[in-house]
C-alpha cells in the first residue's frame, strides 16, 4: 500500500537494511505493470529504484526516469500515431518509406564502466586514477530505413578535427553528404523524420529539407510535426546506437581513428533483414502507443 501510494518501500540503505521479501516483490512488480507509464515518469531517480530492488529476487532494467511528460505530449503523440496508421492503411508499406534519422556520440573510453573499476594497492590504499576531463568523442549521424542504412556522418572540421553538430555543420551535411546518398533512391516516395534539437529545426534547416522533400518532411516546425519526449518513436534510439555501441566497445578502441574504423564496420554489416524485422517492430510499438492513450512504451522489466 505505501509503495503504491508513494513509490516507497520504506528500505534503509546501508547495513542493517530490512530485506525485501518474495511476497513484496512480486506485489510491486504487479503494481509496475499495471501502471508502468506513471511509474516510469514519476520523480523517483534510477538509483533509488534500483535500490530497492537490488538482490536475488529480481532485477530492474530502467530509462527515462524522472522525464515529465504531459498530457499535451499525450495528445501529440497520438495524433502522430493516428496520422501514420492511416497513411498506412492507404500505402500499406508506408512504413518502408520513411527515413528515421539522429546523431549520437561514440566516447573513446565509454566501454570503460566506471562502476566495475577497483585499484588494488599494497602500499598506499588512497590512489587516485587519472582520467580526462574531456574525454574524446565522435560525433556521429545515420539515417535508417527498411532498405538500409545512410552513413555513418561523423562531423569534422576542414582540418579533419572531430567536433560536435550545430546547426551550420548540420546543414552543410545535407547537401555535401545526405542528398548524394539519396541518389540511388526513388527521393519521390520517401519521408524524412529527424528529432527535435535546436540544429534540426531552425528555419534555415527546414527550408533547405524541404527543398528536397518538400511536404514529406517529419519535424518539430515541419509539414508533420514529430511529437515531443517520444525516443521510443525512434529506431535509432529503440535500436541502432545501442546495437552498434554493444559491438563497437566490446573491441576496445584505443584511438578516434579505430573507434570510426569499428564504427563504419559495424554499420557496414547490419543485415538487411534485421532492419526489416526493426521497421515491423516499429509498427507495433505505434499500436501500443494508440491503445494507451499515447503513453510511452513500459521500459521497466521485472527478471523473477
Amino acid at each position: 500500500m505505501k509503495f503504491e501510494e508513494s513509490g516507497d518501500l520504506g528500505v534503509m540503505p546501508g547495513r542493517g537494511r530490512r530485506p525485501v521479501g518474495t511476497e513484496t516483490v512480486e506485489k510491486v512488480a504487479t503494481i509496475v505493470v499495471e501502471r508502468a507509464s506513471s511509474f516510469i515518469y514519476s520523480s523517483a531517480s534510477g538509483r533509488s529504484v534500483s535500490r530497492r530492488f537490488r538482490g536475488r529476487h529480481c532485477q530492474v532494467i530502467y530509462s527515462q526516469l524522472g522525464l515529465a511528460i504531459h498530457q499535451n505530449d499525450h495528445q501529440a503523440r497520438r495524433r502522430f500515431v493516428q496520422w501514420v496508421q492511416n497513411e498506412i492503411a492507404v500505402v500499406p508499406d508506408f512504413h518502408k518509406r520513411i527515413l528515421f534519422s539522429d546523431e549520437a556520440h561514440f566516447w573513446l573510453n565509454g566501454y570503460v564502466n566506471k562502476q566495475n573499476c577497483r585499484i588494488w594497492s599494497e602500499a598506499n590504499p588512497q590512489v587516485y586514477a587519472e582520467t580526462p576531463l574531456h574525454p574524446e568523442k565522435l560525433t556521429v549521424c545515420c539515417a535508417l530505413w527498411a532498405d538500409g542504412i545512410i552513413g555513418p556522418y561523423f562531423f569534422k572540421k576542414d582540418e579533419g578535427h572531430n567536433v560536435t553538430v550545430n546547426g551550420d555543420r548540420y546543414r552543410a551535411m545535407i547537401p555535401n553528404f545526405f542528398i548524394p546518398e539519396l541518389n540511388n533512391h526513388d527521393v519521390q516516395e520517401l519521408w524524412f523524420q529527424q528529432v527535435g534539437a535546436t540544429c534540426h529545426t531552425a528555419r534555415a534547416t527546414i527550408d533547405l529539407l524541404k527543398d528536397t522533400f518538400g511536404d514529406r518532411l517529419i519535424s518539430r516546425f515541419g509539414p508533420v510535426n514529430w511529437p515531443p519526449k517520444s525516443c521510443d518513436l525512434t529506431p535509432l534510439d529503440c535500436f541502432l546506437w545501442g546495437y552498434v555501441k554493444s559491438l563497437v566497445y566490446a573491441n576496445k578502441p584505443q584511438t578516434l581513428d579505430h573507434l570510426e574504423d569499428h564504427i563504419r564496420c559495424v554499420i557496414a554489416n547490419i543485415p538487411l533483414q534485421m532492419l526489416e524485422k526493426v521497421i515491423e517492430n516499429w509498427t507495433s510499438r505505434l499500436d501500443y502507443i494508440r491503445a494507451s492513450r499515447g503513453s510511452p512504451m513500459p521500459e521497466i522489466i521485472f527478471k523473477m
